[in-house]
């Protein structure tokens, strides 16, 4: 018997929105010389409260492409219309992600990074949008556990772990040298963090979010959330042999941090569709690039357009937040700048979100 379509989940918007909103929160700070550790990347090895934002994202990226495309398949429906929308909107989103690059070179005096964030969403978009809609439950199920130990092995098999040393940074700088996020030309040495290589492991966490979608839209939060469970424990006793690194996207941080996103998931949809708690973050969630997107393109202006030697964001900061400082630290008067900045955020959007505006590319 075939199932109706899924019907927009308010709690998967909310995730999404507040991923987005942290994104804003911890990509913009009033200086980057003052951060609380919950906040900050860990420095290589480890997993701060931080690192989960990305995997989250990706994660529900995954979950939607469940949400969208299970029901044609549970259908028998010819997807390649489906298919081809969904390759050109990973096109737009790389595309997307080259222009914000090149304003980021261009505000910031820097060279041009070829990847980044919307690069892999892209990838990660593409690749697991085509073998959701062209394989089985079981084959995804075996995939990702190829992902995973397939991954894991060539890191072993890399040997060093370090951030110049390490398997997918000698691949990243051999493939894109100058063009990495960072570049040694004296000594050839740098690093991607969302480099090539890596990317397997992004597109595990993406992909175990469209098996997680699958449960969602027939309502199996318990499998979810023991799955959740499952994955946090495992992704724990993996890092005890090789361990959880974002910027290498190991498989025991693709474990630990899909693990929480799924507990984080199942929660909301609790509270929320099934209890009638307000969806906070919706806003940002229907309109996650535009959020993400636009936070990044007043980021570049506030920080390229300067007068009297000093940036517009360093005479805004100065004039509206100095005063805190005294009272709570620089770092309390660095983390009132990037609230104030998803606060103007959340005005845009609740403005956009009243007049049935939403942006999607």
């Amino acid at each position: 018997m075939n199932r109706p379509p899924s019907p927009r989940l308010d709690s998967v918007d909310a995730l999404r929105g507040l991923t987005v909103a942290m994104m804003i929160f911890v990509n913009d700070p009033g200086d980057w010389s003052h951060l609380w550790w919950p906040f900050e990347h860990a420095e290589w090895h480890g997993c701060t409260p931080t690192d989960l934002i990305f995997p989250t994202f990706l994660f529900l990226v995954g979950v939607s492409l469940a949400l969208a495309g299970g029901p044609k398949l549970d259908a028998a429906a010819d997807v390649t219309g489906l298919q081809r929308a969904w390759w050109w909107r990973s096109l737009r989103i790389l595309l997307l992600g080259w222009g914000l690059a090149a304003l980021t070179a261009f505000s910031f005096d820097q060279h041009m990074r070829l990847l980044g964030v919307l690069q892999r969403i892209a990838l990660c978009f593409g690749l697991v949008g085509w073998l959701y809609l062209h394989t089985s439950s079981r084959q995804r199920w075996l995939t990702l556990a190829g992902l995973l130990g397939g991954y894991g092995l060539l890191l072993a098999l890399g040997g060093d772990l370090g951030r110049d040393g390490s398997l997918p940074s000698r691949v990243d700088v051999a493939l894109l040298g100058p063009w990495s996020y960072r570049y040694d030309a004296a000594t050839g040495l740098g690093y991607e963090p969302e480099g090539l290589l890596s990317t397997l492991g992004a597109a595990a966490s993406t992909l175990w979010g469209t098996l997680c979608g699958d449960w969602l839209r027939r309502r199996e939060s318990r499998s979810i959330m023991a799955a959740g469970v499952t994955a946090a424990l495992a992704g724990v006793a993996l890092s005890t042999w090789q361990p959880m690194n974002k910027a290498l996207w190991t498989p025991a941080f693709v474990l630990f941090t899909g693990g929480v996103a799924a507990l984080a998931l199942v929660a909301l949809h609790t509270a929320i569709d099934r209890r009638g708690a307000p969806p906070i973050g919706r806003r940002f969630g229907v309109n996650a690039i535009t959020a993400y997107a636009g936070s990044m393109v007043m980021t570049c202006v506030m920080y390229g357009v300067s007068w009297q030697g000093r940036s517009l964001h360093e005479h805004l900061f100065d004039a509206g937040f100095s005063w805190i400082s005294p009272l709570g630290g620089p770092e309390a008067a660095s983390h009132a700048w990037a609230l104030v900045q998803v606060g103007f955020w959340w005005g845009v959007l609740r403005w956009m979100d009243a007049r049935r505006i939403r942006i999607s590319i």
